[in-house]
Order: structure tokens, then sequence, then C-alpha cells
């Protein structure tokens, strides 16, 4: 039975981004193809909670090969996009320009797919946070549904 999700999504804007990309960018150092991350709906350091989403475009540089015809956002790039949306509030919170990369992830399913026009909203709760590591609780929902969760560990390298 797959967990709740974090947050009433019904009290999410969707349409108001708090955070555009020129913001994520002046925090988040990926680029070009690696940009998973397309806006910041929520930022709530005291609830220790993050909202993002990436908007999944046919250009993303995925899709010709996973899967020819039928194209489905690799899990891993899910999983990514969630990191960076964890790497963005240590960031944020700690005010520390160290970046945080993947020290591990643990507990991760897939219980849906994510197609190009589909927008994946990525959600984290921050469980640890010390100035070497980061530990959070991920999921992402599409259409109201889960359609991934897991734990992502970020240390500072």
């Amino acid at each position: 039975m797959p967990n709740d999700i974090f947050i009433n999504l019904n009290t999410l804007d969707l349409n108001n981004t708090i955070v555009d990309i020129e913001g994520i960018r002046s925090i988040i150092p990926h680029r070009y193809e690696m940009e998973q991350l397309s806006g910041i709906l929520q930022f709530d350091p005291e609830q220790k909670l993050i909202v993002g989403y990436k908007t999944v475009s046919m250009n993303e540089f995925w899709i010709r090969g996973h899967i020819p015809n039928r194209p489905l956002m690799p899990g891993v790039m899910m999983l990514e996009a969630a990191a960076q949306l964890c790497t963005y509030y240590y960031m944020k919170t700690t005010k520390d320009a160290r970046f945080l990369g993947f020290g591990g992830i643990n507990d991760v399913k897939f219980r849906g797919k994510v197609v190009p026009g589909d927008n994946l909203i990525l959600i984290a709760k921050n469980k640890e946070l010390r100035p070497r590591r980061a530990i959070f609780d991920t999921q992402g929902v599409v259409n109201g549904k889960l359609v991934f969760e897991g734990v992502i560990i970020g240390m500072v390298v």
C-alpha cells in the first residue's frame, strides 16, 4: 500500500511559482540537460518542507531512447529532480555554498509513470540536517497520484 502524499495537493497553487528557473539557477549549478527543476511552489523550513516541480516536455534528452514511441521518464531522472530540490533546500536553509551531492538513496519505490506533458510535483521533507549531510523523505506526484517515493541522503562534496 503506498504511503500518503506528504501534503494536501489541493492547498498548492500550481500557477504560483515562488522561485522560477533563474532563482533555481542562482543556487543549483546544474545546467542544460541536467537541469531537472522547473520551479519551486513552496519553501517552508519551519515545517521542514519544500515542494517543486519539473515540467516534462517533448524536448527532454532521454525521449529518443527511453522508450522509442512510448517515452517514459527514467526513474533515475525522477530521483535526480528530487535530489536537486533537496540540494536547494539544504543550500538555502544552511546558507552553505558547498554542493550537496548524492550520498545514497534508500527505500525507493516507483509507483507510476511520468510522460511528456506531465508536471511532476516533487515533495521533500527534511529528516536530518547536519553540516556535511542531509536526509530527506521524497515523493513525486503526477495528476494527484504518487509515482515515486524514497529517501535521499545528501553529502557535501
